[in-house]
């Protein structure tokens, strides 16, 4: 299956098959690093529900079964008419047997949007797991006949398929090509390709569904209550510190209590991803995830290692503020995202939140607001409150010919104004990149970001700017500080832990207690001396659902942060003309650009380690004025 740039842990990519990499310009689906917003509550009134009809009427429409129908007798006449033949086909036929298979996965990929997003709606729900099962492995059933298509253009000598490269048709699908064939060393045989895909539904994709559905139906008991998890996780950021302990240790409970069949997924999942990796010849266990993001991993050490330098003078620095603040001589874990004395918890409508973001477009782009508008005035957006839903917030593209779809959990706080700001970053993206068509509009992670931070940074700025008032002016840019450095410090940390973990794996099964150390590794190093971190912590690695659906997927969010704070100063400094159409074409292109072409009008350079260093700088400078100003 071929999935564009979006932002879903419903819908893993399958990565033990080649295929499904190859099918796409850029995959990825996991959820940003936003702090889980679910709550017990029915949703809301006011806050919109998204209508999936624009996809399929429902579970029995009749559409959904001819289209998939449909889909398999197209896979089967592509497979009988193309097989075998790609070698001596001409550029222009070639042209049209990737249209072809792009239609065919767009129907695929239109019944997968529905499902996924059916089950982010109401996981605790069994009939929507049923229906979402049973639909993955009809799909995989019909794409069986589609895989040999992009393991036999592999097996192309470059010099054959640059010949064909004459016909004018073809060059439309040089990007897809280009990037398809970045998997071309680790492609395995035709038979040992179907078999992984065809094994994908009672493999990796079984485990992701046992995770989904363990969370989902978990309950954790806080002062007398029982909560979900993520009603439980929100509870870390109560004003009131004994609600934050109680919360804690609630969620500590529930997930020691279940340490074992976590550790069992973890493991599992490691060992299969080191299988595979060995048989396909991957040098690191994350040298798959930076091949999908078309990115070299000495970019990805080059950012690991500039984060990894500046914990001190980033996260120890700002975490040390902040004990100081909250009166603390150390903070407990349940500590990092607590209010600050004087924070404003008001509750801000979500009308207001509305105009708030788009008026920060706005003030940027009329084009880029008048696209945002568009998911406000139909419903593409689900942001109440209820039990099952998936938790955080995410955007999903879904397909060309219908449009994105946006999951908040609303709660009415500052961060959740920003939450909107950076989902609808993502749908922006999206629906600018979707004219690419299926195959070329989706972008890989290390780009996937860059709209929704840029958004994010867009709507922050108004605020700021429109702040007069010295301690309201801190603690905006505290609240920033904090959410750059759960995006940057705290990924890259989540990015050790993986790393540590596969390593380790290598060697023989881990015990719970021994992935408990290495969290704990982790996180002491990357925030620092402020924290006194209780043992009940080693347990909280197991509700990062980033580890089970997408392995090494984490860094792309330091990736893009970093990426855009370089960008917004370029934009602040002035001195690139046409920066507005200049960005929008970066929006516009999806994947048919990689990053350095994308980067080059702007002047930067992700290989220039120094490109890092102007990123995290705005982080530095903006802890200065806030150290400045106390």
């Amino acid at each position: 299956m071929a999935y564009m740039q979006g932002v879903t842990r419903i819908e893993p990519v399958p990565y033990p098959t080649l295929a499904a990499a190859q099918g796409a310009a850029g995959v990825e689906s996991a959820p940003p690093p936003r702090a889980p917003l679910d709550s017990a509550t029915e949703g809301a009134p006011g806050l919109p529900a998204w209508d999936l009809s624009d996809l399929y009427a429902g579970t029995e429409d009749p559409a959904l079964a001819e289209s998939l129908d449909q889909a398999a007798a197209d896979a089967r006449a592509f497979q009988a008419k193309y097989a075998g033949t790609l070698a001596k086909a001409s550029g222009e036929t070639l042209a049209e047997a990737i249209a072809s298979y792009e239609r065919i996965e767009e129907v695929l990929g239109r019944a997968m949007s529905f499902g996924s997003l059916l089950f982010a709606g109401d996981a605790l729900n069994p009939e929507n797991g049923r229906f979402y099962q049973t639909l993955q492995e009809r799909v995989t059933t019909i794409s069986s006949d589609l895989l040999f298509f992009t393991l036999e253009l592999n097996r192309l000598d470059d010099a054959v398929l640059e010949k064909k490269f004459s016909a004018q048709a073809l060059t439309r699908w040089r990007p897809w090509l280009r990037d398809l064939r970045v998997f071309r060393p680790h492609q395995l045989s035709d038979e040992l390709e179907k078999l992984l895909h065809e094994k994908e539904v009672t493999g990796r994709s079984a485990w992701n569904r046992l995770f989904d559905e363990t969370i989902a139906g978990m309950t954790v008991p806080v002062a007398g209550e029982d909560l979900t998890v993520s009603a439980a996780l929100n509870q870390l950021s109560d004003r009131d510190r004994s609600k934050r302990a109680a919360a804690a240790a609630g969620v500590s409970e529930a997930f020691a209590s279940r340490s074992r069949l976590f550790s069992l997924i973890t493991n599992t999942l490691a060992k299969d991803k080191e299988i595979i990796d060995g048989w396909r010849h991957y040098p690191r266990p994350g040298s798959y995830r930076n091949r999908s993001n078309m990115v070299e991993d000495t970019v990805v050490d080059a950012l690991v290692s500039a984060v990894v330098a500046s914990f001190p003078r980033l996260s120890h620095r700002y975490y040390a503020l902040k004990a100081k603040w909250l009166g603390l001589e150390k903070l407990q874990h349940w500590d990092r995202n607590a209010p600050l004395p004087n924070e404003d918890d008001k509750t801000i409508p979500w009308p207001d939140a509305v105009n708030q973001v788009l008026t920060s477009y706005a003030s940027f782009s009329p084009q880029l607001a008048e696209v945002g508008k568009r998911f406000f005035d139909s419903p593409w957006i689900d942001a109440g409150l209820r039990p099952g839903k998936a938790s955080g917030a995410f955007a999903h593209p879904t397909v060309p010919s219908a449009h994105p779809y946006l999951l908040l959990n609303y709660h009415g706080k500052a961060r959740d104004v920003m939450t909107l700001a950076h989902e609808l970053g993502h749908g922006v993206h999206q629906v600018l990149a979707a004219e690419q068509g299926y195959l070329l509009s989706g972008t890989p992670l290390t780009l996937a970001e860059t709209a929704s931070v840029f958004g994010e940074m867009l709507t922050f700025r108004g605020l700021l700017d429109a702040e007069k008032d010295p301690k309201r002016r801190r603690l905006l840019l505290a609240g920033k500080v904090e959410d750059m450095l759960n995006t940057v410090v705290r990924q890259i940390a989540f990015y050790r832990f993986e790393t540590l973990l596969h390593d380790e794996r290598r060697k023989g099964e881990i015990a719970a207690d021994r992935i408990g150390e290495l969290w704990m590794q982790v996180q002491t190093e990357s925030l620092g001396p402020a924290f006194d971190f209780t043992p009940d912590y080693s347990v909280y690695w197991a509700y990062i659902p980033h580890f089970v659906h997408t392995p090494f997927y984490v860094y792309a969010y330091a990736f893009g942060d970093c990426l855009v704070n370089a960008l917004y100063g370029v934009f602040q400094e002035g001195g690139i003309p046409g920066f507005e159409q200049k960005y929008l074409d970066l929006l516009k292109a999806g994947g048919t650009l990689r990053h350095k072409e994308l980067l080059a009008p702007f002047g930067l350079d992700a290989s220039n380690p120094a490109f890092w260093q102007k990123g995290l700088d705005v982080i530095s400078g903006f802890i200065d004025e806030i150290e400045a100003s106390e």
